[in-house]
């Protein structure tokens, strides 16, 4: 009987880039670690990425043939697997008809999961697909480095005597962050710059607050943490999310979570910070490294951001976390997170009590689900 998961390690490559290529994939159960199947094949000449392709082709195939139900990819490709959990674009015409073999591949299966691994975790393909090339290059099979596991046929494996290549099937659930802005104040109604006054929320504001909490308990039933900013226009934000979360979940203040300080134009319009520091506001806008008049430059701000993501990335892997912080480091997240240039800054409005949510893998992939989600607001007038 075919086991219902399967792990499929894949790799390719070629001399020259192109040169002489090869592929190899192996076929294993994700559960014993045991060999089901091996593929490798000579390319001719071809690309390392062709190659890489190849070899994930084939070893989806082997998968396939065997009667998997589920399938655990693992590549030491980055190219592949970010194109492939569709994070990257596509690029090179000359992959696109690999890529979309792979998805029709990938299609036959209930469930396909692609993971990057480093290259010593993928010796075994990686041997496969050597002797693959040196096939390719009409050479005699190159020597295995050391511990590295040669090609041999997949018949009789004993699970026991696995390459050192095989693990467990891990997890490869992201953790989400969902990032919300706090309710509106007066200063938000307003558009005045409100960076580290504590101006409370507002009667609309609260009334946000609320259906914000409820909003944030249907996307999340089970919440590992809610952090906010120690501002209390975040604190209350924060403290109705938790109480729609069954009040189970205690809220963090999180200093780095703080609103960028916008120095002399604290509590000002935009027209007012115009016609009073025009110089000084075409040079903001012009650079993320420029600071306002006595204030924080976004640069630091991001900064002060990205320590809360890889920290929280550390502390709750596999999760969901709810930030309440305010504009500056939630449009400075999702610029990161888009991998988008500095004027993104200038360009994405964020509403009061708006919810955006992203996932991101252990691997360094990152998914931007919801920008500016406000359909919750809908009947507050």
């Amino acid at each position: 009987m075919a086991p219902r998961v399967v792990s499929v390690e894949a790799d390719g490559g070629s001399r020259g880039n192109p040169g002489p290529a090869g592929y190899g994939a192996v076929v294993r159960d994700a559960e014993t670690g045991e060999v089901l199947a091996e593929r490798s094949e000579s390319l001719g000449t071809a690309t390392n990425n062709v190659a890489e392709y190849q070899g994930l082709i084939a070893g989806l195939t082997a998968a396939a043939e065997l009667g998997a139900a589920e399938v655990d990819v693992r590549m030491d490709s980055k190219l592949v697997v970010e194109q492939m959990c569709g994070r990257w674009q596509i690029k090179h015409p000359g992959l696109r008809p690999l890529a979309a073999q792979a998805a029709g591949l990938v299609g036959r299966f209930a469930a396909v999961r692609f993971a990057w691994i480093p290259r010593e975790q993928n010796r075994h393909a990686d041997a496969l697909a050597n002797a693959a090339m040196d096939a390719a290059a009409g050479r005699p099979p190159s020597a295995p480095k050391t511990g590295q596991p040669p090609a041999t046929p997949a018949t009789g494996s004993d699970p026991a005597t696995a390459p050192a290549s095989w693990e467990p099937r891990p997890s490869f659930t992201a953790t989400r962050l969902i990032l919300v802005r706090h309710g509106e104040t007066e200063y938000t109604e307003q558009r005045r710059y409100s960076g580290r006054g504590d101006v409370p929320l507002s009667e609309k504001g609260r009334a946000q607050v609320r259906a914000t909490g409820a909003r944030v308990a249907e996307l999340a039933p089970s919440v590992g943490a809610v952090l906010s900013s120690p501002l209390s226009r975040c604190t209350a934000t924060a403290a109705s999310i938790a109480e729609a979360l069954g009040g189970n979940v205690p809220v963090r203040t999180e200093d780095d979570l703080i609103e960028c300080d916008f120095g002399q134009w604290e509590g000002r319009t935009f027209t007012e910070v115009r016609e009073r520091w025009p110089g000084e506001m075409d040079a903001w806008l012009a650079s993320p490294r420029i600071a306002p008049p006595g204030g924080e430059s976004f640069t630091h701000v991001a900064e002060r951001a990205h320590r809360v993501v890889t920290g929280l990335l550390t502390a709750y892997p596999g999760e969901t976390v709810v930030v309440v912080s305010h504009v500056s480091p939630i449009k400075l997240m999702l610029r990161d997170a888009l991998a988008a240039g500095d004027g993104f800054l200038h360009r994405l409005f964020l509403d009061a009590a708006g919810i955006s949510v992203l996932d991101m893998w252990p691997d360094g992939g990152v998914a931007v689900r919801t920008v500016n989600d406000t359909a919750h607001l809908a009947k507050i007038d």
